[in-house]
Protein backbone atom coordinates (compact mmCIF):
# COMPACT_ATOMS: atom_id res chain seq x y z
CA UNK A 1 0.00 0.00 0.00
CA UNK A 2 0.89 3.27 -0.25
CA UNK A 3 3.17 4.57 2.45
CA UNK A 4 0.44 7.57 3.79
CA UNK A 5 -1.84 4.74 3.93
CA UNK A 6 0.13 2.63 5.88
CA UNK A 7 0.92 5.15 8.48
CA UNK A 8 -2.67 6.11 8.43
CA UNK A 9 -4.60 2.67 9.07
CA UNK A 10 -1.68 0.49 10.42
CA UNK A 11 -0.84 2.09 13.66
CA UNK A 12 1.30 0.47 16.04
CA UNK A 13 -1.54 -0.91 17.82
CA UNK A 14 -3.05 -2.79 14.95
CA UNK A 15 0.68 -3.92 13.93
CA UNK A 16 1.16 -5.38 17.09
CA UNK A 17 -1.93 -7.41 16.48
CA UNK A 18 -0.70 -8.69 13.60
CA UNK A 19 2.40 -9.74 15.15
CA UNK A 20 0.83 -11.79 17.82
CA UNK A 21 -1.01 -13.84 14.54
CA UNK A 22 1.54 -13.82 12.13
CA UNK A 23 5.59 -13.09 10.91
CA UNK A 24 5.21 -9.97 10.17
CA UNK A 25 8.23 -8.55 7.90
CA UNK A 26 9.42 -5.88 10.07
CA UNK A 27 9.54 -2.07 8.69
CA UNK A 28 8.49 -3.11 5.57
CA UNK A 29 5.67 -1.36 3.81
CA UNK A 30 5.49 -2.08 -0.49
CA UNK A 31 4.12 0.46 -2.86
CA UNK A 32 6.14 -0.63 -5.74
CA UNK A 33 6.74 -4.42 -6.40
CA UNK A 34 9.85 -3.78 -8.76
CA UNK A 35 12.63 -3.50 -6.65
CA UNK A 36 15.06 -5.67 -5.17
CA UNK A 37 13.42 -5.33 -1.65
CA UNK A 38 10.12 -6.35 -2.76
CA UNK A 39 11.64 -9.29 -4.54
CA UNK A 40 13.29 -10.28 -1.92
CA UNK A 41 10.12 -9.59 0.78
CA UNK A 42 7.73 -11.43 -1.90
CA UNK A 43 9.73 -14.71 -2.06
CA UNK A 44 8.90 -15.84 1.25
CA UNK A 45 5.37 -14.30 1.40
CA UNK A 46 2.20 -16.15 2.48
CA UNK A 47 -0.19 -13.04 3.06
CA UNK A 48 -0.24 -9.40 1.41
CA UNK A 49 -1.90 -6.62 4.01
CA UNK A 50 -3.08 -4.44 1.20
CA UNK A 51 -4.82 -1.09 0.88
CA UNK A 52 -4.96 2.00 -0.69
CA UNK A 53 -1.97 2.78 -3.34
CA UNK A 54 -0.98 -1.07 -3.82
CA UNK A 55 -0.02 -1.74 -7.11
CA UNK A 56 -1.50 -4.54 -9.37
CA UNK A 57 -0.61 -7.78 -8.36
CA UNK A 58 0.06 -9.67 -12.17
CA UNK A 59 1.63 -12.16 -13.47
CA UNK A 60 5.20 -10.67 -12.94
CA UNK A 61 4.52 -10.02 -9.25
CA UNK A 62 2.90 -13.04 -8.69
CA UNK A 63 6.17 -15.30 -10.53
CA UNK A 64 7.86 -13.25 -7.54
CA UNK A 65 6.37 -14.70 -4.68
CA UNK A 66 5.40 -18.16 -5.27
CA UNK A 67 4.19 -18.84 -1.68
CA UNK A 68 1.61 -15.99 -1.58
CA UNK A 69 -1.77 -17.64 -0.42
CA UNK A 70 -4.09 -14.70 0.66
CA UNK A 71 -4.69 -11.42 0.30
CA UNK A 72 -6.09 -9.01 3.18
CA UNK A 73 -7.39 -5.68 1.65
CA UNK A 74 -7.87 -3.01 4.39
CA UNK A 75 -10.11 -0.56 2.10
CA UNK A 76 -12.73 -1.25 -0.06
CA UNK A 77 -13.02 -2.08 -3.70
CA UNK A 78 -10.04 -4.78 -4.70
CA UNK A 79 -10.57 -3.63 -8.74
CA UNK A 80 -7.48 -1.67 -8.40
CA UNK A 81 -4.57 -4.91 -7.55
CA UNK A 82 -6.63 -8.18 -7.45
CA UNK A 83 -5.95 -9.46 -11.48
CA UNK A 84 -7.18 -12.05 -13.00
CA UNK A 85 -3.87 -14.13 -12.22
CA UNK A 86 -5.02 -14.05 -8.37
CA UNK A 87 -7.94 -15.41 -9.28
CA UNK A 88 -6.40 -18.19 -11.63
CA UNK A 89 -4.09 -19.02 -8.96
CA UNK A 90 -6.48 -19.70 -6.08
CA UNK A 91 -5.55 -16.76 -4.35
CA UNK A 92 -8.17 -16.07 -1.57
CA UNK A 93 -8.86 -12.53 -0.92
CA UNK A 94 -10.60 -10.76 1.62
CA UNK A 95 -12.18 -6.78 1.89
CA UNK A 96 -12.48 -4.34 4.46
CA UNK A 97 -15.66 -3.24 2.48
CA UNK A 98 -18.19 -4.21 5.05
CA UNK A 99 -15.94 -2.15 7.49
CA UNK A 100 -16.16 0.85 5.04
CA UNK A 101 -19.56 0.70 4.24
CA UNK A 102 -20.78 1.71 7.76
CA UNK A 103 -19.19 5.23 7.74
CA UNK A 104 -20.62 5.92 4.20
CA UNK A 105 -24.18 4.64 5.61
CA UNK A 106 -23.57 7.20 8.42
CA UNK A 107 -23.20 10.09 6.41
CA UNK A 108 -26.35 9.04 4.01
CA UNK A 109 -28.32 8.71 6.55
CA UNK A 110 -27.27 12.26 8.32
CA UNK A 111 -27.71 13.88 5.00
CA UNK A 112 -31.36 12.51 4.50
CA UNK A 113 -32.69 13.49 8.03
CA UNK A 114 -30.42 17.06 7.47
CA UNK A 115 -31.90 18.00 4.31
CA UNK A 116 -35.68 16.98 5.28
CA UNK A 117 -35.24 19.60 8.27
CA UNK A 118 -33.47 21.88 4.97
CA UNK A 119 -31.07 22.37 7.61
CA UNK A 120 -28.22 23.98 5.65
CA UNK A 121 -30.52 26.48 3.57
CA UNK A 122 -32.05 27.68 7.11
CA UNK A 123 -29.32 27.78 8.79
CA UNK A 124 -27.34 30.22 6.01
CA UNK A 125 -30.24 32.13 6.25
CA UNK A 126 -30.25 32.20 9.81
CA UNK A 127 -26.83 33.92 9.73
CA UNK A 128 -27.44 36.59 7.19
CA UNK A 129 -31.11 37.36 8.97
CA UNK A 130 -30.22 36.85 12.33
CA UNK A 131 -33.91 36.37 13.27
CA UNK A 132 -35.51 33.13 13.58
CA UNK A 133 -37.62 31.96 10.28
CA UNK A 134 -41.46 32.01 10.17
CA UNK A 135 -41.84 28.26 11.98
CA UNK A 136 -45.34 27.98 11.91
CA UNK A 137 -45.97 28.85 8.32
CA UNK A 138 -43.31 26.89 7.08
CA UNK A 139 -44.42 24.33 3.93
CA UNK A 140 -45.48 21.01 5.02
CA UNK A 141 -42.43 19.29 2.80
CA UNK A 142 -40.10 20.26 5.69
CA UNK A 143 -39.70 17.62 7.70
CA UNK A 144 -38.99 13.69 8.20
CA UNK A 145 -42.15 12.31 9.26
CA UNK A 146 -43.20 10.13 6.47
CA UNK A 147 -40.93 11.12 3.94
CA UNK A 148 -40.13 8.65 1.17
CA UNK A 149 -36.92 7.98 0.78
CA UNK A 150 -35.41 5.97 -2.52
CA UNK A 151 -32.61 3.72 -2.35
CA UNK A 152 -30.61 3.01 -5.81
CA UNK A 153 -29.14 -0.08 -5.49
CA UNK A 154 -29.21 -2.87 -3.13
CA UNK A 155 -25.11 -2.79 -2.36
CA UNK A 156 -23.60 -3.34 0.68
CA UNK A 157 -23.72 0.26 1.58
CA UNK A 158 -27.54 0.44 0.30
CA UNK A 159 -28.24 -2.55 2.27
CA UNK A 160 -26.67 -0.78 5.72
CA UNK A 161 -28.72 2.42 4.76
CA UNK A 162 -32.34 0.92 4.77
CA UNK A 163 -31.03 -0.89 8.31
CA UNK A 164 -29.97 2.54 9.98
CA UNK A 165 -33.48 4.06 8.70
CA UNK A 166 -35.74 1.61 10.43
CA UNK A 167 -35.85 3.23 13.61
CA UNK A 168 -37.38 6.28 11.49
CA UNK A 169 -40.78 6.96 10.28
CA UNK A 170 -39.98 6.84 6.56
CA UNK A 171 -40.91 5.00 3.87
CA UNK A 172 -38.02 3.27 2.25
CA UNK A 173 -38.09 2.48 -1.83
CA UNK A 174 -35.75 0.10 -3.49
CA UNK A 175 -35.07 -0.34 -7.03
CA UNK A 176 -32.02 -2.96 -7.63
CA UNK A 177 -32.65 -5.64 -10.59
CA UNK A 178 -30.28 -8.01 -9.14
CA UNK A 179 -32.91 -8.35 -5.90
CA UNK A 180 -36.70 -10.14 -5.52
CA UNK A 181 -39.23 -8.60 -4.19
CA UNK A 182 -39.11 -10.63 -1.18
CA UNK A 183 -36.02 -10.21 -0.54
CA UNK A 184 -36.33 -6.15 -0.87
CA UNK A 185 -39.30 -6.15 1.65
CA UNK A 186 -37.50 -8.92 3.97
CA UNK A 187 -34.93 -6.19 4.43
CA UNK A 188 -37.12 -3.05 4.91
CA UNK A 189 -38.00 -1.76 1.65
CA UNK A 190 -40.55 -1.37 -0.94
CA UNK A 191 -39.70 -2.79 -4.33
CA UNK A 192 -40.36 -0.66 -7.22
CA UNK A 193 -38.97 0.35 -10.63
CA UNK A 194 -36.48 2.64 -11.26
CA UNK A 195 -39.08 5.60 -12.84
CA UNK A 196 -41.10 5.20 -9.48
CA UNK A 197 -38.18 5.18 -7.46
CA UNK A 198 -37.09 8.43 -8.84
CA UNK A 199 -40.91 10.02 -9.19
CA UNK A 200 -41.88 8.86 -5.91
CA UNK A 201 -39.16 9.50 -3.67
CA UNK A 202 -38.75 13.01 -1.72
CA UNK A 203 -34.93 11.69 -1.86
CA UNK A 204 -33.08 9.62 -3.98
CA UNK A 205 -29.61 8.24 -2.52
CA UNK A 206 -27.50 6.42 -5.15
CA UNK A 207 -25.11 3.39 -3.99
CA UNK A 208 -24.64 1.67 -7.51
CA UNK A 209 -21.18 0.96 -8.01
CA UNK A 210 -19.98 2.30 -11.40
CA UNK A 211 -19.31 -0.62 -13.70
CA UNK A 212 -20.10 -0.08 -17.61
CA UNK A 213 -23.57 -0.73 -17.42
CA UNK A 214 -23.94 1.85 -14.36
CA UNK A 215 -22.12 4.42 -16.02
CA UNK A 216 -24.86 7.26 -16.43
CA UNK A 217 -27.45 5.46 -15.00
CA UNK A 218 -29.10 8.37 -13.92
CA UNK A 219 -29.61 10.37 -16.24
CA UNK A 220 -31.82 13.40 -17.60
CA UNK A 221 -35.13 11.63 -17.63
CA UNK A 222 -34.51 10.43 -14.21
CA UNK A 223 -33.74 13.28 -12.87
CA UNK A 224 -36.36 15.33 -14.59
CA UNK A 225 -38.74 12.89 -13.23
CA UNK A 226 -37.83 13.95 -9.65
CA UNK A 227 -40.38 15.97 -7.71
CA UNK A 228 -39.68 19.75 -7.40
CA UNK A 229 -37.52 19.89 -4.35
CA UNK A 230 -36.40 16.69 -4.03
CA UNK A 231 -32.86 15.92 -2.64
CA UNK A 232 -30.62 13.53 -4.75
CA UNK A 233 -27.70 12.24 -3.08
CA UNK A 234 -24.55 10.67 -4.64
CA UNK A 235 -21.89 8.62 -2.32
CA UNK A 236 -21.39 6.17 -4.57
CA UNK A 237 -19.28 7.54 -7.83
CA UNK A 238 -19.80 10.63 -10.01
CA UNK A 239 -19.84 8.79 -13.26
CA UNK A 240 -22.76 6.89 -12.33
CA UNK A 241 -24.82 10.40 -12.89
CA UNK A 242 -25.62 12.56 -16.09
CA UNK A 243 -23.34 15.31 -14.02
CA UNK A 244 -24.72 17.92 -16.72
CA UNK A 245 -28.58 17.00 -16.38
CA UNK A 246 -27.99 17.49 -12.94
CA UNK A 247 -25.88 20.57 -12.69
CA UNK A 248 -29.06 22.24 -14.95
CA UNK A 249 -31.63 21.00 -12.92
CA UNK A 250 -29.97 22.27 -9.83
CA UNK A 251 -29.15 25.87 -11.68
CA UNK A 252 -32.79 25.76 -12.20
CA UNK A 253 -33.77 25.54 -8.66
CA UNK A 254 -36.05 22.73 -9.51
CA UNK A 255 -33.86 19.61 -7.63
CA UNK A 256 -31.35 19.96 -4.32
CA UNK A 257 -28.65 17.67 -3.95
CA UNK A 258 -26.04 16.33 -1.67
CA UNK A 259 -22.73 14.96 -3.61
CA UNK A 260 -19.71 13.55 -2.33
CA UNK A 261 -18.51 12.64 -5.61
CA UNK A 262 -18.13 14.32 -8.86
CA UNK A 263 -16.80 14.36 -11.97
CA UNK A 264 -14.10 15.29 -12.09
CA UNK A 265 -13.78 14.48 -8.17
CA UNK A 266 -12.57 18.41 -7.72
CA UNK A 267 -14.35 20.11 -10.20
CA UNK A 268 -13.29 23.12 -11.72
CA UNK A 269 -13.02 26.61 -9.40
CA UNK A 270 -16.05 28.09 -12.26
CA UNK A 271 -18.30 24.75 -12.13
CA UNK A 272 -22.11 26.34 -11.75
CA UNK A 273 -22.31 23.46 -9.08
CA UNK A 274 -20.39 25.54 -6.57
CA UNK A 275 -22.21 28.74 -6.39
CA UNK A 276 -25.53 26.48 -6.00
CA UNK A 277 -27.10 27.28 -2.39
CA UNK A 278 -29.19 23.64 -3.33
CA UNK A 279 -26.10 21.89 -3.62
CA UNK A 280 -23.74 20.80 -0.86
CA UNK A 281 -20.54 19.12 -2.30
CA UNK A 282 -18.33 17.55 0.19
CA UNK A 283 -14.58 16.60 -0.51
CA UNK A 284 -15.10 12.72 -0.83
CA UNK A 285 -15.14 12.27 3.02
CA UNK A 286 -17.98 9.85 3.54
CA UNK A 287 -15.75 6.71 3.27
CA UNK A 288 -13.50 5.70 6.58
CA UNK A 289 -11.17 8.65 7.90
CA UNK A 290 -10.08 9.96 11.25
CA UNK A 291 -10.61 7.31 14.07
CA UNK A 292 -12.75 5.34 11.37
CA UNK A 293 -9.68 4.24 10.22
CA UNK A 294 -9.55 1.84 13.26
CA UNK A 295 -12.27 -0.14 12.38
CA UNK A 296 -10.61 -1.26 8.98
CA UNK A 297 -7.41 -2.50 10.91
CA UNK A 298 -9.25 -4.25 13.08
CA UNK A 299 -11.27 -6.16 10.45
CA UNK A 300 -8.35 -6.72 8.78
CA UNK A 301 -6.71 -8.19 11.81
CA UNK A 302 -9.71 -10.12 12.55
CA UNK A 303 -9.61 -12.00 9.10
CA UNK A 304 -5.68 -12.50 9.22
CA UNK A 305 -6.65 -14.17 12.63
CA UNK A 306 -9.43 -16.43 11.15
CA UNK A 307 -7.55 -17.74 7.96
CA UNK A 308 -4.31 -18.37 10.32
CA UNK A 309 -6.85 -20.79 11.86
CA UNK A 310 -7.89 -22.05 9.21
CA UNK A 311 -11.44 -21.19 9.47
CA UNK A 312 -11.32 -19.01 6.40
CA UNK A 313 -12.23 -15.70 5.39
CA UNK A 314 -15.53 -13.89 7.40
CA UNK A 315 -15.66 -11.29 4.35
CA UNK A 316 -14.26 -13.17 1.42
CA UNK A 317 -14.48 -11.92 -2.08
CA UNK A 318 -15.30 -13.87 -4.57
CA UNK A 319 -14.40 -13.98 -8.49
CA UNK A 320 -17.89 -14.66 -9.49
CA UNK A 321 -18.90 -11.33 -8.21
CA UNK A 322 -16.79 -8.96 -9.04
CA UNK A 323 -19.24 -7.95 -11.88
CA UNK A 324 -20.93 -6.73 -9.23
CA UNK A 325 -19.26 -4.97 -6.32
CA UNK A 326 -17.58 -1.33 -6.93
Amino acid sequence: MARDAATAVLGPDALAAIGRVCDLVPDTVLDDFSTERARSVLRDVEVLVTGWGCPPLDAAVLAAAPRLRAVVHTAGSVRGHITPECWDRGIEVSSAAAANALPVAEYTVAMILLTGKQVTERAREFKVTRRRDDWLGLSHGVGNYGRTVGILSASMIGRRVIELLRPYDLKVLLHDPYVSDEEALALGAQPVGIDELFGGSDVVSVHTPLLPATRGLVGRELIAAMRQDAVLINTARGAVLDQDALTEAAVAGRIRAVLDVTVPEVLPPEHPLWECDNVMITPHLAGSQGNEWGRLADLAVAELGRWAAGDGFAHAVRRERLAYLA
